[in-house]
C-alpha cells in the first residue's frame, strides 16, 4: 500500500519536539488515496460476518463509519468520557503523563457481536487496549483491529496480540515514532 503511505504527511516536533507526526488529513484530502483506503478495509472485512463497527474518537470515526457503511453493519462511537448522552460503560487508561477514560452507550453491544475496531493509527496501544477491554465487558467478540498506521517500534500492536489476542491489520507502517 505504497500509495496510501505516500500521501501520509509526516510533520516533524509536532506536538512536541522530537516526535515525527503522522498526519493522514493529506491522505483524507486525496480522493484516490480515501477510496483505496476504505477499499482496503471492505475487501478484507466484507464476507467476514462483522455485526459492528466501533470507532475510536476521533479519527477512528473517519473509516469506521464509512466502513460499517459499506459492510451494512452499525458503528459504535467510542468516546472521550463525557461525551454520550445515555447511559455509559467506562475504561481508564494511562497516558504518557496521567490518565484518561473512555466510554461507549451501555446499549451499543450485545452479548456475542462480532466486532471490528477501528482508529487511523496504533502507537503505544494504550487507548486501543482500552477499547478492546471496555467492548469485552460487554460480551462483545473482537474479530480485528484496523488501522491505516502502525508504528511498531512503539509496540501497540504486539501488546494488543499479545496480552488480549486481537490481530492487528494495518495497512502501513512508519519506523520511529
Amino acid at each position: 500500500m505504497s500509495i496510501v503511505k505516500s500521501k501520509i504527511r509526516t510533520i516533524p516536533d509536532y506536538p512536541k519536539p522530537g516526535i515525527l507526526f503522522r498526519d493522514i488529513t493529506s491522505l483524507l484530502l486525496d480522493p484516490e488515496g480515501l477510496a483505496l483506503t476504505i477499499g482496503t478495509f471492505v475487501n478484507r472485512y466484507q464476507d467476514k460476518g462483522i455485526t459492528k463497527v466501533a470507532g475510536i474518537e476521533a479519527r477512528g470515526f473517519l473509516t469506521g463509519a464509512p466502513l460499517a457503511f459499506q459492510l451494512g453493519v452499525g458503528f459504535i462511537p467510542i468516546r472521550k468520557k463525557g461525551k454520550l448522552p445515555a447511559e455509559t460503560v467506562s475504561e481508564e487508561y494511562d497516558l504518557e503523563y496521567g490518565k484518561d477514560v473512555i466510554e461507549i452507550h451501555k446499549d451499543a453491544v450485545q452479548p456475542g457481536d462480532k466486532i471490528l475496531l477501528m482508529d487511523d493509527l496504533i502507537a503505544t496501544g494504550g487507548t486501543m487496549i482500552a477499547a478492546v477491554k471496555l467492548l469485552k465487558k460487554l460480551g462483545a467478540q473482537i474479530y480485528e483491529a484496523g488501522v491505516i498506521i502502525d508504528l511498531p517500534d512503539l509496540g501497540g500492536s504486539k501488546k494488543l496480540q499479545e496480552k488480549l489476542e486481537v490481530p492487528v491489520f494495518a495497512i502501513c507502517e512508519f519506523e520511529g515514532h
